[in-house]
């Protein structure tokens, strides 16, 4: 996947508010290769619009196109395909198994895709400092530590375009450097898309385009 088009699309909550935003109503693409930052306030449609972008939700208007196909034809084996190879998405409220370790999380969709190494997880534990919650329970961390978990989740697998929603919104300044120094990492090794969301604090990274929602 190369690019995502933006035409017109507006939740059906906003339709027939009157909203200034960069997105909303208009005309914009994310393109492989890019980073993009979106700043938004509270309730201002940001986790929506991942939604609409993984998916997950259809209430909105207008036309979504993923390299000029529209995804309201994606069949149910299209979107698969699409979260397992073109799509990683960092959700805000995380969605850890509660009951399986640290190590278990992350490696319950490698087990699916076979991306990664068992030693490139660990590596990747030990550079964000919670290789020693690894037979941990998710639910026994901090929201900080499961912060960390969800993103090493996230990279387990390909994808053309990176979804972080909020990604160091319980973070401490050295290591939401270090979740930032890993993502622009990853995300420059495999030419992929990045699009971060923010209603504050964000990856302290460089930005093509700065979206306010």
């Amino acid at each position: 996947m190369n690019t995502i088009h933006l035409s017109h699309i507006c939740p059906l909550i906003f339709k027939n508010n009157s909203r200034n935003s960069d997105v909303w109503n208009q005309e914009i693409d994310f393109e492989k290769g890019k980073t993009y930052l979106i700043e938004a306030s509270s309730g201002s449609g940001k986790s929506s619009l991942f939604s609409f972008l993984c998916g997950y939700r259809n209430d909105y208007s207008g036309r979504l196109l993923f390299d000029q196909q529209d995804i309201s034809h994606f069949s149910i084996a299209d979107w698969t395909n699409i979260r397992s190879h073109h799509l990683s998405h960092l959700i805000q409220d995380l969605r850890l198994f509660p009951e399986l370790t640290a190590f278990e999380n992350i490696n319950i969709k490698n087990q699916l895709t076979q991306y990664c190494s068992e030693q490139q997880i660990v590596e990747w534990m030990n550079l964000l400092e919670i290789a020693d919650k690894r037979n941990i329970a998710a639910k026994k961390l901090s929201f900080g530590q499961q912060q960390r978990v969800a993103l090493l989740r996230s990279l387990v697998q390909p994808f053309d375009f990176f979804l972080a929603d909020e990604p160091i919104s319980h973070l401490d300044d050295t290591n939401a450097q270090r979740i930032g120094k890993l993502i622009a990492e990853e995300v420059e090794k495999r030419n992929a898309g990045l699009i971060v969301s923010s209603i504050g604090r964000h990856l302290s990274i460089s930005y093509d385009t700065i979206f306010h929602l």
